[in-house]
């Protein structure tokens, strides 16, 4: 029989054992608990610097990713920078990234395109407008030359006409850059008459030295003859301003293999070549105008280069410098735009440069006035002697035999051009044979009047001595 001090001391030793065995599990229990316990709190803060790196991410994505994107759409120089974080490359994370930027450059697009068709549609309204305007100014204003003979009065209202004209030059720009069709010469006309018809749209247009080494008879059919004088005032108008006011801008007018090439060449700062690169993209026409690319104020000349190039098949090239330092323009006019005319029956504008090539044996050369003009002839202004045909486009007429012998018995020695300019114009409006003319064959611009036709869009066209009418 076991004795009651025996039970008692294995009871206790094992209470002891018990205690002892409940001991160890607490103690690895909270070691565990502990271990938790620093798995969830590194886990917090793994969690929470992922979190804080994916707001970084995302404040970067809209301070800095977004508006460079936004940027480059008209800035191509603009550089996108990457993801905050580079290891973010091509995981999940960096494509969806990616993925917002293309989304966001598709839908700017599409805005931006949507704004400026309507923002251009409304100017092309405006300038229809702006147009007639200046259409019914230009008639009173030639109204007023006929009627009076004085000479002072008669150079005041050529000047008037000179800046009528220049302001007609830009509202027909602005329509063209916006889609307006430019309108259609009626005839063919001579090249050398259309680059002297756009040199006198222009101020300063008596800087400019034009040497002609075509073949005379070299002419444009009729629908390229206003695209051609449009875009050759314009990079002629580029060159002048530009360009030192105490230099000269040369043209040269030469064949090549292909058709006719119109090379300008100014004196001044020229161009870097990212000013170029953005001058040669806008001139090929060969990606949409946007009205916001076009700067603040908008510069359209280019911009209107470039939708008459698309249009009209003709070419314009502003990669090389010019030789004098500034920046060569070259206007190449195929040969399906080329035609002849024969330069005795219907000869060149007098004021036009003669040509240093002789005339081939089937096309004599004519033996007027054309051909025998001192070269700084190119900077005269011939006066307003045209009435408009009955189709509303404007329709130059040749003097009579008898006015230009008057012409000739009167010209004295080597005048300024604005000298030349005023003695024509003074000489035209008191010539009555003009004056009769003019009476006889001047109807209204119906156009002009209505201001609700496209014809409001097109610009007199002056070729007959490269007249700013």
């Amino acid at each position: 029989m076991i004795e009651l001090p025996d039970l008692v001391a294995g009871a206790l030793a094992v209470g002891t054992l018990s205690a002892l065995a409940l001991g160890g599990e607490l103690v690895r229990s909270r070691r565990q608990q502990a271990r938790q316990q620093a798995e969830i709190a590194a886990l917090r803060r793994q969690l929470e610097g992922t979190v804080h790196a994916f707001t970084a991410e995302v404040g970067h994505l809209a301070a800095q990713r977004m508006p460079a994107t936004a940027r480059r759409l008209d800035r191509p120089h603009v550089t996108v920078p990457g993801p905050r974080q580079p290891h973010l490359t091509g995981t999940p994370l960096g494509g969806a990234l990616e993925d917002v930027l293309a989304a966001l450059r598709v839908e700017l697009t599409s805005q931006r395109t949507r704004i400026d068709a309507a923002a251009q549609a409304g100017m092309r309204g405006a300038t229809r407008e702006i147009q007639a305007a200046l259409y019914r100014l230009q008639d009173a204003l030639r109204a007023l030359q006929q009627r009076y003979d004085d000479p002072e009065l008669a150079q005041t209202l050529f000047e008037l006409d000179h800046e009528n004209e220049q302001s007609l030059r830009r509202a027909q720009v602005a329509a063209v850059v916006c889609g307006a069709w430019v309108g259609l010469a009626r005839e063919e006309s001579h090249l050398v008459d259309a680059v002297t018809g756009g040199q006198a749209r222009l101020a300063g247009y008596h800087r400019v030295r034009m040497h002609n080494h075509l073949q005379p008879g070299t002419a444009l059919v009729s629908h390229a003859v206003e695209p051609v004088a449009i875009i050759a005032a314009e990079l002629l108008d580029n060159a002048l301003r530009h360009s030192a006011p105490d230099t000269d801008v040369t043209v040269n007018l030469e064949h090549v293999h292909h058709g006719v090439c119109v090379t300008i060449d100014d004196a001044g700062l020229g161009m870097t070549q990212e000013e170029r690169s953005r001058a040669q993209r806008l001139v090929a026409g060969s990606e949409p105008i946007l009205l916001t690319d076009l700067g603040d104020p908008p510069r359209m000349g280019l911009a209107a280069i470039g939708q008459l190039t698309r249009q009209f098949d003709l070419s314009v090239d502003l990669s090389s410098p010019s030789p004098y330092g500034g920046v060569r323009a070259v206007l190449l006019v195929d040969s399906h735009l080329l035609s002849r005319i024969d330069s005795e029956e219907r000869p060149p504008a007098v004021s036009a440069p003669r040509s240093t090539r002789r005339a081939e044996p089937d096309t004599p050369a004519p033996a007027h006035a054309y051909g025998t003009e001192p070269d700084d002839a190119a900077g005269a202004v011939a006066p307003h002697d045209g009435p408009r045909d009955s189709g509303g486009l404007p329709q130059r007429r040749r003097r009579t035999r008898a006015t230009t012998t008057v012409e000739s018995a009167t010209r004295g020695p080597a005048r300024r051009p604005e000298e030349a300019a005023a003695a024509l114009g003074a000489l035209q409006s008191g010539t009555a044979a003009a004056r009769a003319v003019a009476r006889d064959d001047a109807p209204e611009r119906a156009d002009a009047a209505a201001g609700d036709t496209e014809q409001t869009d097109y610009e007199e066209t002056d070729y007959e001595g490269g007249a700013a009418r």
